[in-house]
């Protein structure tokens, strides 16, 4: 199946390039992406869902040909929200089939999910951890909160210029399964990735600066100053979790107590997959995403 590439302005000023496959008028999917990913990581999603759904993949802002605002407040919440509500609008009527994310695309969707149910039907996330789980493990588990530790390091006004060094040597380790290898990772799609963190990785470690969700600091309270009520966070849709458990960056204990916060989770918890579950199993995250799209139907 042919993908297809377009650039989507915004109007609010912001531009997104996008990678689509399936028919125009088909149900819509959303798919998003994490750090340091793309939108070319869900080619393989592309090809399998296009089948039956008008499946949409954007660079996120910050990312690839996407508008990058040199602004750390331009990666705000809201702001990333925005872009999704106008994406959404702008390429169908009515509501999405799902929206489908992983890691920071995660927590945008989390977001977008809260403010914005009525534009959406069903909610898939991929090893993101929701907020309430997340800020509770941030301020109260330590093995989670040493996992995080390298969030703090992003913010660092030197971080992207650490990470492009020599051949951007330590990015690739956050690949690495628990055993140090990442066997998925091939020459070509290294050279993927290469092309990517070309464009620029400060609009992407913008996301960290922006964002208070981090371990605290002596010089900064960040997760351990935050405080929210249960409703202001509690998703209603129904809600696939897809967990690689063997992610090392974020634990399982951000599982718990999720149904708290998600009456209607489905939970798909998957021992021999880490963070890459969708570089690692392609095929089981589709069989997964299909099935919970047409239960009962």
């Amino acid at each position: 199946m042919m993908i297809e590439t377009f650039k989507l302005a915004l109007p609010h000023g912001i531009s997104l390039s996008c990678r689509a496959s399936g028919p125009a008028d088909a149900p819509r999917l959303l798919l998003l992406h994490g750090f340091p990913e793309g939108a070319f990581i869900w080619d393989d999603m592309l090809q399998r869902l296009g089948r039956r759904w008008r499946c949409i993949a954007p660079d996120l802002r910050g990312y690839g040909d996407s508008s990058a605002p040199a602004e750390v407040s331009a990666y705000r919440a809201k702001h990333l929200v925005a872009d999704l509500v106008a994406l959404i609008e702008q390429t169908g009527d009515g509501p999405l089939e799902a929206l489908i994310a992983h890691d920071w695309g995660g927590a945008v969707a989390w977001n977008l999910a809260v403010q914005r149910p009525e534009l959406i039907r069903r909610l898939v996330i991929i090893n993101s951890p929701h907020p309430g789980t997340f800020l509770h493990a941030l301020q109260h588990d330590a093995a989670q909160q040493a996992a995080s530790e390298y969030m703090n390091f992003f913010c660092r006004a030197d971080a992207e210029a650490l990470l492009a060094e020599n051949d951007y040597a330590r990015l690739w380790p956050f690949f690495n399964g628990p055993d140090g290898r990442a066997p998925w990772l091939d020459e070509a799609l290294r050279q993927r990735y290469r092309a990517q963190w070309a464009h620029g990785l400060t609009g992407p470690l913008n996301y960290y600066r922006a964002s208070p969700m981090r371990p605290a600091t002596a010089a900064d309270p960040a997760a351990a100053a935050l405080n929210f009520a249960p409703e202001f966070v509690t998703v209603t849709l129904p809600t696939l979790v897809i967990w690689g458990e063997q992610d090392h960056a974020l634990l399982p204990v951000l599982l718990d107590g999720l149904e708290r916060f998600v009456p209607q989770l489905q939970l798909a918890r998957v021992p021999d997959a880490g963070h890459w579950i969708v570089h690692q199993q392609p095929v089981r995250v589709a069989s997964l995403i299909e099935g919970f799209l047409t239960a009962g139907r």
